[in-house]
């Protein structure tokens, strides 16, 4: 399972989205915008803009995770959300000596397609090594040749020799990230990726994500997860028809937070 980690958060992000909400509707100035703003009335402020569907406000605050254990589909998938920012982990500069991977739970809990998996991951990794060493000594030779000083020279080689070596590395591969986006952008991440007919891995993913972000802007979060939580499946025909199951689990976990 994915390893998801709220590492940093806009202070106090509820007042601060309150405030740029009474911006919009009232004559304060920006150093009177906090002045009055206690738990009551930032609610009441957050409960407004819900029910207008006003949310430019809560694009002012961001949460940061750092995530691990993941695969290389998950980044595939993940990187679709344009409106984030993401540092990952790089195969042209870190080796995968030891070449961790994800396992699928449907692999895993089949004797014959788990011993399958295991024979192509070691296959994988052993022909990774494999090129890196030819292409590494092929390098080295041609720098040496050029001139360039062998501790830099051996570097230099290396880098190289991952950088082609990595193409026949799986998606299964792990990797780690560190990920920012802003409330709104999480909402609608929510609303995609925890729904059942997301890919397993991410919707553990955004699973893990909405519960840490749920006690520290409850209200923004109150009704924060897959589309049929506010309303019909949004996915018509293509609905998993567990909607109501879905709806007690969520709604169920959402007022723990």
């Amino acid at each position: 399972m994915a390893k998801v980690t709220l590492i940093a958060h806009t202070p106090d992000p509820e007042k601060l989205v309150a405030a740029s909400a009474k911006l919009c509707y009232s004559p304060a100035t920006i150093e009177d915008l906090m002045d009055g703003l206690d738990e009551e009335k930032t609610t009441g402020f957050l409960q407004m803009l819900s029910d207008f569907g006003h949310q430019s406000p809560i694009e002012h605050i961001s949460f940061t995770f750092g995530i691990e254990e993941v695969s290389r589909t998950l980044l595939a998938q993940i990187t679709r959300h344009r409106i984030a920012s993401f540092s990952v982990q790089s195969q042209r500069y870190v080796k995968e000596k030891q070449f961790s991977f994800v396992t699928p739970p449907q692999i895993a809990a089949d004797p014959q397609a788990s011993e399958l998996y295991q024979q192509a991951m070691r296959s994988a990794h052993e022909q990774y090594l494999q090129l890196t060493d030819i292409l590494q000594k092929k390098n080295f030779e041609q720098l040496i040749a050029e001139g360039v000083d062998e501790k830099r020279a051996r570097s230099m080689a290396e880098k190289r020799a991952i950088e082609d070596a990595r193409f026949v590395l799986p998606n299964a591969c792990d990797t780690k990230m560190i990920l920012t986006m802003n409330a709104r952008s999480l909402l609608n991440f929510f609303q995609l990726r925890c729904c059942n007919r997301a890919q397993w891995e991410i919707r553990d993913v955004a699973t893990q994500m909405l519960h840490l972000v749920q006690p520290i802007a409850p209200t923004i979060f109150a009704k924060a997860g897959p589309g049929c939580l506010r309303g019909p499946c949004p996915e018509g025909k293509m609905t998993c028809g567990k909607m109501e199951q879905v709806r007690a689990e969520f709604l169920k976990k959402n007022s723990r937070c």
